[in-house]
């Protein structure tokens, strides 16, 4: 099959095979040429992706510290000097431009003799029961703060007339809460919590590739995900509410649930907005 630019840019978005399968005792060596292969491109056209994605996710870190108020929001985030930050979530967070890595650029710009790490923790496709599998890997790292974005995919639906949710929805709510005990429990560490932002229904229904695997969502389903996640009762960021349902066209790529860099771009403005007001 031969991908278009579109095609391809949305592969390196959206799916990070190091990722996927970094338990695996290889997963360590899987180089940028093994990486093209696995998701069938060539090595100098992922390359060149890449690098484009993460020249923007630092040029909108400068964008967003230019802004006014945007600089004293950062230097006021409750982050001690060493402090270990862990954005943890799935394609949302994992993709190369994503609010995380544009927030780790924001801290390195404004508070570089801070010594603050943020760590992406992320898999594609993940929902909160993965979420509970690989969430160990965080805690034994001595985290201060996790900030969880994840459960739209728990709302997830697969087929033209599905009857139920990938995870149900009393079980996304207890997965949410198991989370939240064991990082609060084994790593006396801190929760900020982004709810799951609503999707295009239309556009994921027909897209190129999530059509193919007959993957549907219904924001009736991602607003119950965000509703639990309100009710956590940490600190949140309400992506469902600030961004509307759907959000607007200039913020999600072409398949209705992923961001492009303004979206993004967004999405870390509202974490330190939100974030800078914790005590």
């Amino acid at each position: 099959m031969q991908l278009s630019t579109e095609q391809m840019r949305w592969l390196v978005k959206v799916f990070q095979p190091e990722k996927t399968v970094a338990s695996l005792p290889g997963a360590a060596s899987l180089g940028e040429s093994a990486r093209a292969a696995l998701l069938g491109l060539a090595p100098e056209v992922y390359s060149a992706e890449l690098a484009r994605l993460l020249a923007e996710a630092k040029a909108s870190a400068h964008a967003l510290l230019a802004e006014p108020g945007v600089a004293a929001m950062v230097d006021r985030l409750p982050l001690r000097r060493g402090a270990r930050i862990f954005a943890f979530g799935d394609s949302r967070t994992s993709d190369p431009q994503s609010w995380a890595v544009i927030l780790s650029e924001m801290l390195a710009a404004r508070r570089p003799g801070d010594d603050i790490s943020l760590v992406v923790s992320a898999v594609s496709g993940e929902t909160t029961t993965h979420g509970l599998v690989r969430v160990g890997e965080v805690l034994a790292r001595d985290p201060d703060w996790v900030l969880f974005f994840l459960g739209v995919n728990d709302a997830r639906t697969q087929g033209p007339k599905p009857t139920k949710t990938i995870v149900d929805h009393a079980e996304t709510a207890r997965n949410l809460a198991e989370l939240r005990s064991r990082v609060v429990g084994e790593a006396k560490a801190r929760c900020l919590w982004l709810t799951p932002a609503a999707v295009s229904e239309e556009h994921v229904a027909k897209h190129w590739a999530l059509s193919r695997f007959g993957v549907r969502f219904r924001n009736e389903d991602v607003a119950r995900v965000a509703a639990a996640v309100r009710g956590i009762g940490d600190p949140t960021v309400d992506l469902y509410e600030l961004l509307g349902a759907p959000p607007s066209n200039e913020l999600l790529v072409e398949d209705g649930i992923h961001f492009r860099q303004a979206g993004q771009q967004r999405i870390a403005l509202e974490v330190v907005r939100a974030w800078s007001e914790v005590r």
